[in-house]
């Protein structure tokens, strides 16, 4: 079999980004000739790596865009490295497809220069662009906005299928851009139950504290962390209760501002920012956790997405509380307990019902683990790339 992959991921480095990761070293697994281009990131500086079968290019990137110029210059020194690296993969061990994994919705540019080759363009949706720019700057017009939306047409026009990671995405393409349904897979971003152990609780973790809510993910501005720090002060200073310690694992460009407002509102005697942390030390404090929350606020964005921090959670058997949002009610069902949308106090309401009911947690934990191991798990959705791709390439009589 001679099928070979370029996956093109510019915001995160792999194996560092999750779902590229399982994407690629499923796909190798399966016979596949796979390449990777991404950016450096803290702890993946090589050039050049090759990973459980998997062919790892990287290249420098300048700091993450704030406005028109700063984002130009990110974007344009993404493609720069991007086409550089795809010619020297092409030259070396060639490609049938180039993978695009956005955000952003931008290497179509570069897929575009390998067409003339008989390269195709697969895009593999991660997140809704303009929904995200808006989450980021609440803006829904002027030309930046507008821009997202372009490119995010331009990308489904010229792409030959596409991977989406839920129905809400699914019917953005259809709808919004126009993608044929029988050209648009969803792929969901199942977690791999051999990384996620089910290990004995770190007692020491909780600061001597009975309970500890845990938090897993990227620290950004639409992640809604403030809410949990609401919810914090107010089971501490209006309902009494000091026995509750929150344990938040992840690093993300909103940390240190989020540090400040923590010590700004006293709470660094029960919160702890732990930074971005190894694979053992997430699990170290996730396993440790009675409750597991999302704190993403409802916003066009959130509301459509599918977070893989709610997955993991219930892969580990953690009883979930979140906002009341689409994605995160079908990935979770049972295994979570809804709170009104952005309401802090609501939020600190059900987290607390919930530390004082184990009953409820034991079933809620089940069921979570259940569903994960049952439908949701990567062992199940990854089944969709493989069809996909196969379906392509026997079309393609390779």
């Amino acid at each position: 079999m001679d099928r070979r992959i370029l996956i093109v991921v510019e915001n995160l480095p792999v194996p560092f980004d999750t779902r590229v990761w399982q994407e690629a070293t499923t796909l190798a697994a399966n016979g596949y000739l796979v390449s990777v281009i991404c950016p450096k990131g803290k702890g993946y500086d090589k050039e050049y790596e090759f990973l459980d079968g998997v062919h790892i290019y990287r290249h420098d990137l300048p700091a993450e865009g704030n406005g028109a110029v700063g984002y130009a210059r990110e974007y344009y020194c993404a493609l720069r490295e991007e086409i550089r690296l795809a010619k020297k993969i092409y030259k070396e061990r060639g490609f049938h497809v180039i993978h695009g994994c956005n955000p952003p919705d931008d290497i179509w540019l570069v897929a575009r220069r390998f067409k003339k080759y008989g390269v195709d363009y697969v895009f593999d949706h991660h997140d809704i662009c303009p929904e995200l720019f808006e989450a980021k700057f609440g803006k829904t017009s002027g030309l930046l906005y507008k821009s997202q939306l372009w490119l995010e047409r331009q990308t489904y026009r010229h792409c030959a299928f596409a991977f989406v990671t839920n129905e809400s995405y699914r019917r953005i393409a259809i709808e919004r851009d126009g993608m044929a349904p029988d050209k648009v897979i969803v792929l969901r971003s199942g977690p791999r139950l051999e990384r996620l152990k089910i290990l004995p609780p770190d007692q020491s973790i909780k600061r001597g504290r009975r309970y500890m809510v845990g938090y897993l993910g990227v620290i950004g501005q639409q992640e809604g962390i403030e809410y949990m720090l609401e919810a914090a002060r107010y089971i501490r200073d209006t309902l009494g209760r000091d026995d509750i310690f929150w344990g938040i694992v992840g690093g993300g460009p909103h940390l240190e501002a989020l540090r400040v407002k923590c010590t700004e509102m006293g709470l660094d005697d029960i919160v702890e920012f732990t930074g971005r942390v190894s694979d053992p030390q997430m699990l170290r404090y996730l396993n440790t956790a009675d409750i597991c929350v999302n704190s993403d606020e409802y916003n066009a964005m959130n509301d459509k997405s599918t977070m893989n921090k709610v997955l993991e959670y219930m892969a580990l058997g953690k009883p979930v509380v979140q906002f009341d949002l689409t994605e995160g009610r079908y990935s979770a069902g049972d295994a979570s307990l809804y709170a009104r949308k952005n309401d802090a106090i609501d939020m600190a309401d059900k987290i607390v019902t919930l530390l004082d009911n184990p009953a409820q947690r034991e079933k809620m934990s089940q069921i979570g683990r259940s569903r994960i191991e049952n439908e949701l798990s990567w062992a199940h959705t990854s089944r969709a790339l493989l069809d996909g791709y196969d379906r392509y390439f026997t079309a393609r009589g390779l």
